[in-house]
């Protein structure tokens, strides 16, 4: 016997054929004797359709830009996994299966006042344990908890994964199942190339960076809970039979595990190819090289919460002068110059420039660590193909390539093949 969280997105609870379906899996690991915590999300498209509901309520008085109390906003967008929290408690009971539906301050799930992207401090999980052990079924509201002033808290989008992670942590769980529209977490996205392989292991770290560089099958913040907890997290398919053989092997469930790096006996080297879209560069040029030049740029762009990524820089041949070179999003492009313009004189930069339609490949794998040419092995393989490099960082289990949008997929494909992940 087990303590099981199984947490089901969007897709898996679309609609009522759904919720019934998402049930089968729940009773199947009920039946086989284990203790088990339900975590939903909202219906797929239904958050979307509750903001926007707050965004087209009239103005705050006085106020010139559209503005709304976000107390009220949590209110609102909370609703969504309180009614297919209910509905699956509903299904699950006329199976014969003993369910509970929970919201998060029920629990409660007691969060920072962060109202939109709360981030949770502490979870009681005491009355959560004695319902399981008890042989009830907790069907848990994701994505929500209960802030300091004792009203509804939402933790950012994709966060019920989240709170997946953090209830069996809370509830000590032997593991965690992420189900979603996908059967794993693959070497890189079979859209763009066919021969992507999913991973039967990968590492806290290098989902932690797959998931940041692109990859959506995990909401970051879910696989930085797990990594400090060390809750085993394995990504499952809503969409497989629930009672096809092998759906409920206890070891080795179909999916991918996510775990720590010493349960992986042979590391690849590489691990798998993320790529992030709508990627922008901006470059201020002739700048003086002198101390504080930094954090006269980046200090103001992080306080108008501008997510900066790539920093390249360049120094002049005499040292007086230095360009500096760092990509943020596409849709954050007009703010940042807008910054920037705002502290030029504090900066002193001669003339800024940017370009848009950027994308950012990336390479990931805790074998790097231990292996020389990885990334001599990338930059021969893009070269071959033509592509052109316009900024490059690494760490020490991730290369990040800035190339032109065009070239996404080929750059994909081509750093898929070079290290071998296209074989089986």
């Amino acid at each position: 016997m087990a303590r099981i969280v199984m947490k089901f997105g969007g897709t898996s609870v679309a609609d009522l054929d759904r919720i019934r379906n998402v049930a089968r899996h729940v009773k199947r690991e009920v039946d086989a004797g284990h203790e088990v915590a339900v975590v939903v999300s909202a219906m797929s498209g239904k958050t979307n359709e509750l903001v926007g509901w707050v965004q087209n309520m009239p103005k705050v008085a006085g106020a010139n830009h559209s503005i709304y109390d976000a107390r009220e906003y949590d209110a609102i967008v909370a609703s969504g996994e309180q009614v297919t929290s209910g509905l699956l408690a509903i299904a699950l009971q006329a199976m014969g299966i003993n369910a509970r539906s929970w919201q998060g301050w029920q629990i409660p799930i007691r969060t920072d006042n962060a109202h939109g992207a709360a981030r949770i401090l502490e979870i009681e999980g005491e009355d959560i344990i004695r319902r399981m052990q008890e042989g009830q079924v907790a069907v848990v509201a994701g994505f929500q908890g209960l802030g300091p002033d004792n009203r509804f808290s939402t933790l950012g989008r994709g966060g019920s994964d989240t709170s997946a992670v953090a209830i069996a942590a809370a509830v000590k769980a032997d593991r965690c199942d992420i189900y979603t529209d996908v059967d794993g977490v693959y070497t890189t996205d079979p859209r763009i190339e066919p021969k992507a392989r999913r991973l039967k292991k990968i590492a806290f770290e290098e989902m932690l960076e797959m998931a940041s560089l692109g990859a959506k099958v995990l909401q970051v913040r879910s696989v930085e809970l797990a990594m400090v907890f060390k809750v085993r997290t394995f990504v499952r398919s809503s969409f497989e039979d629930p009672d096809a053989p092998g759906m409920g092997d206890l070891l080795n469930p179909p999916g991918t595990l996510i775990c720590d790096e010493e349960e992986i006996v042979e590391q690849e080297v590489v691990t798998g190819i993320a790529y992030a879209k709508d990627e922008a560069q901006i470059s201020l040029r002739r700048l003086a090289d002198r101390p504080g030049v930094s954090a006269a740029i980046f200090g103001p762009l992080a306080e108008s919460h501008i997510n900066v990524d790539m920093i390249v820089q360049n120094i002049s041949e005499d040292g007086s002068k230095t360009d500096m070179t760092f990509t943020v999003p596409s849709g954050d492009v007009e703010k940042a110059l807008r910054v920037l313009g705002e502290n030029k004189d504090k900066i002193g930069y001669d003339v800024v420039q940017n370009e848009s339609g950027l994308v950012k490949v990336s390479v990931i794998g805790i074998g790097m660590r231990s292996h020389a040419g990885v990334a001599a092995t990338a930059f021969q393989a893009l070269a071959e193909k033509g592509i052109n490099i316009k900024a490059i960082t690494t760490s020490e289990i991730k290369i990040s390539i800035l190339i032109d949008g065009p070239y996404a997929e080929l750059a994909v494909r081509t750093l898929h093949s070079c290290y071998g992940l296209d074989k089986s």
